[in-house]
């Protein structure tokens, strides 16, 4: 694979059906804008935070883990895309903490995805209590303090469903594994040898 990046020869490789592409910086922004997103945050630092999607309340692993896993992970997939379940901002979390969710119903590990979910719901919720507020300040005010709460709730740092997966097992927790061995199943039917 040629690369037309000037700076980094590799930029840009990816392996047939893996999902996860080994990009530089520049060519990874391409006209966008760099924001950094913060690891260990402080629980009232997380509140804070308006937007999903900046922080979380989990430690980030230390270099050479978050490295190893984005090139293992580069080599073996991250499985199928999903907005929801299975984004950039999920293969970012997973690297830098190890930390995977083993709820597969509900909203993914990303900020981002729990936001777009979170916000009209914290909406809808608060509406009986739309019956106790006299002002639209206090209607609003309860709301966004419902929405935070939402967005803390489902933190990959706080979560109760959460656990530390080796990178080696991660195709194994996520059904991966076993999606691999049906298809191969169902590829090779003749090599099996049938006895009466």
């Amino acid at each position: 694979m040629s690369s037309s990046c000037p700076t980094f020869p590799d930029c840009g490789f990816k392996l047939p059906n893996s999902g996860v592409t080994l990009t530089c910086l520049d060519c990874f922004l391409g006209k966008g804008s760099l924001y950094c997103f913060e690891y260990g945050v402080a629980p009232s630092v997380f509140l804070v935070k308006v937007r999903g999607g900046t922080c979380t309340t989990a430690p980030s692993d230390p270099p050479e883990s978050v490295i190893h896993r984005a090139m293992y992970l580069l080599q073996n997939g991250f499985g199928n895309y999903d907005v929801f379940q299975n984004n950039c901002e999920d293969f970012a979390l997973y690297c830098k903490t190890g930390l995977l969710i083993m709820d597969k119903l509900g909203v993914g590990r990303s900020g981002q995805a729990s936001s777009a979910v979170g916000a009209p719901l914290a909406a809808i919720l608060s509406s009986p209590l739309k019956l106790l507020m006299p002002s639209p300040v206090g209607v609003a005010t309860v709301t966004a303090g419902m929405y935070c709460m939402s967005r803390y709730a489902t933190d990959i740092g706080v979560r109760s469903d959460v656990i530390k997966v080796a990178v080696e097992d991660l195709a194994v927790n996520v059904g991966w594994a076993e999606d691999d061995h049906e298809e191969a199943a169902e590829r090779a039917p003749s090599d099996r040898l049938i006895t009466g």
